[in-house]
């Protein structure tokens, strides 16, 4: 017999279900105002201790299985994993127009497709009314590259597919990702053929299921790391990806482990970080609920060491329960940190320990933060005596051509490593002493500087509205001109910045561009000219960041920038910083006390 999650789509019986539900709740409103009400001569008195009765958050620990909207049906209906078969089988045969509705804008994200926004409308346009309208022929792909974790093959292999199938783009995501744009459905069981015969894959690279690990670019060859956890990223992909048990979450569950703390933490659902425990020595601490978009909260920690061979075990266990007691009635409040938030942390570790572990956790140090972004830019020498470079391509903006070259230039200094990150770098290890200087020369030419600007290095975008369709503004293509225009507009000054500033660029407020963890953060929205028409805008966040002044963003009443006065605004913010600031003093310290005259 096969469940409803594996089936096939059956509309008939869908269709007769929904009918059923919508029958049997009219019928039990009906009962309810038949009810006959008691009578009371004065106001309504709540009986003392009471409970306020609380509408179902869809939680399947608790009874409820039935869908309260229409992403959690569809999901229902047919686990999204099996529209693998219908796209290889039926869409790629019968082009964009053979692809059910319920397939294009939700079971292919599972395999990270999106179709991508139609070229030629403004951020006027952006909204679900005009989805329609904005939904282009054409697909962003993701391709899953856990860790970050490339060699050369891989790399030449991801080359090749965007200069073949997808008009030469590629970007780095923050997420180590690769996404590519303008694939066309016809193209994408060939392209599925070649990433996996090089070991890559998109399964679950988006959609309401465990998505890319992120992971230390120098996992295994770091000084600076408590232990390597790359047997448990490859376990966990291994033992969980792709499997049906876990492929219905509430929403995204986004995960990040390594040694050290260079995989933004404090904004995943779950995350392991290398810490050494006074009695058991090197291990992990778990913590739980990070998320940004429009509600950001800081992943608090559960007060647990796990032992590296411990850390897929518990990863299962944390999944699950979010599968579980995850809320799954609003989309918006469907994330594992409104379930943090409501329950605390104390009932979270417990609910782990009785219902999933069955067994208790060991009790852990925190980990020591760190004072800046651990971003692996420039040349350091790896225990294994040779080095790392970290390049930097403004924002992640790379290509097909430029990743090709890149594999070419790295098996001719004798490397087979290349690591993505999560601020969207490039990374070449295993570089010889007498190799490093002529890496960078070769790849200086191609946008990718070892030794870049404090604004090349810092600066951060997400996809915007060049391919986004929840986006109101451009993002990365401006982030292309805005990088060398600040660092000539600030020449003068550049040189007295002993502190990264960090500038991320966001088009809507869900934040995959994390403004409100920039020392400047912009997130894009529509904002009234002043003559009755609406225009590219940002509003403005300030002094977020992570780390030892983890925090979100200031905000300043009705302070707003237009998309043209971007450079203008950092300009003159930095300026106003260099003069105000003590010494040694951090972006994030200071805009915290800062008039707020010179934050405007």
């Amino acid at each position: 017999m096969t469940s409803s999650t594996d089936a096939g789509p059956t509309p008939e019986s869908a269709n007769s279900a929904r009918e059923q539900a919508a029958r049997e709740r009219a019928l039990a409103a009906k009962e309810r105002r038949a009810r006959p009400r008691e009578e009371v001569s004065g106001p309504r008195q709540r009986t003392a201790g009471k409970p306020v009765r609380r509408k179902s958050e869809g939680q399947w620990a608790l009874g409820y299985r039935e869908p309260l909207n229409p992403n959690e049906q569809s999901k229902k209906d047919d686990n999204p994993l099996n529209v693998r078969a219908r796209i290889e089988n039926i869409y790629a045969k019968g082009g964009f127009d053979s692809i059910d509705k319920a397939d294009l804008r939700g079971r292919f994200r599972w395999w990270g497709l999106y179709t991508q926004r139609e070229q030629g409308y403004d951020g006027t346009w952006t909204g679900d009314d005009n989805i329609d309208i904005l939904e282009a022929r054409y697909f962003m792909m993701r391709i899953r590259c856990d860790a970050g974790a490339l060699n050369v093959a891989q790399l030449r292999t991801l080359g090749g597919i965007s200069t073949e199938f997808a008009r030469d783009t590629a970007d780095l995501s923050d997420r180590e990702n690769v996404q590519y744009h303008w694939i066309e459905i016809e193209n994408v069981p060939e392209i599925w053929r070649r990433i996996e015969a090089v070991g890559l894959q998109t399964t679950e690279a988006c959609g309401d299921c465990p998505r890319v690990v992120l992971g230390s670019p120098l996992a295994g060859e770091s000084f600076d790391e408590i232990l390597d956890p790359t047997p448990a990223i490859q376990e966990i992909v291994q033992r969980y990806i792709g499997k049906k048990e876990y492929s219905n979450l509430p929403r995204k569950f986004k995960t990040a482990i390594s040694g050290q703390q260079d995989v933004v933490h404090e904004i995943n659902d779950i995350a392991f970080v290398g810490v050494n425990h006074p009695e058991h020595g090197p291990g992990l601490d778990l913590w739980v609920g990070g998320g940004l978009s429009t509600n950001p909260m800081l992943a608090q920690r559960v007060g647990a060491w796990v032992p590296l061979d411990e850390v897929p075990d518990v990863w299962e266990a944390v999944v699950s329960l979010f599968r579980d007691y995850g809320y799954r009635r609003l989309r918006a409040k469907a994330r594992l940190k409104y379930l943090i938030k409501d329950w605390g942390v104390e009932k979270f570790r417990q609910v782990l320990e009785d219902e999933y572990l069955k067994r208790k956790l060991i009790d852990g140090p925190a980990p020591q933060q760190p004072e800046r972004p651990i971003d692996h830019v420039g040349v350091q020498k790896l225990r294994n005596g040779h080095n790392a470079v970290g390049f930097t391509p403004i924002a992640g903006r790379v290509s097909g051509t430029i990743l090709t070259a890149v594999a070419d230039a790295v098996e001719r200094i004798g490397s087979d490593r290349i690591r993505f990150t999560p601020y969207q770098k490039l990374i070449v290890l295993d570089v010889a002493d007498d190799k490093v200087e002529q890496l960078i020369a070769e790849l200086e030419p191609l946008g990718l500087h070892a030794r870049p600007s404090i604004w090349r290095r810092n600066l951060l975008a997400c996809s915007g509205i060049e391919f986004c369709k929840l986006s109101y503004t451009e993002t990365r293509k401006r982030s292309q001109v805005l990088a060398p225009e600040l660092e000539q507009r600030l020449a003068d000054i550049n040189s007295q910045l002993d502190v990264p500033i960090t500038i991320n660029i966001n088009g809507c407020p869900n934040s995959c561009g994390r403004s409100q963890i920039a020392d400047i953060g912009f997130k894009g929205q529509l904002i009234d000219s002043g003559d009755g028409n609406q225009i590219e805008g940002f509003q403005v966040h300030l002094g977020g960041s992570l780390g030892l002044d983890s925090g979100f963003g200031r905000k300043l009443r009705q302070h707003k920038v237009t998309g043209d006065e971007v450079g203008d605004y950092i300009e003159r913010v930095v300026r106003n910083f260099v003069k105000g600031r003590t010494g040694g003093e951090r972006f994030a310290q200071w805009a915290v006390r800062a008039d707020e005259a010179d934050l405007r």
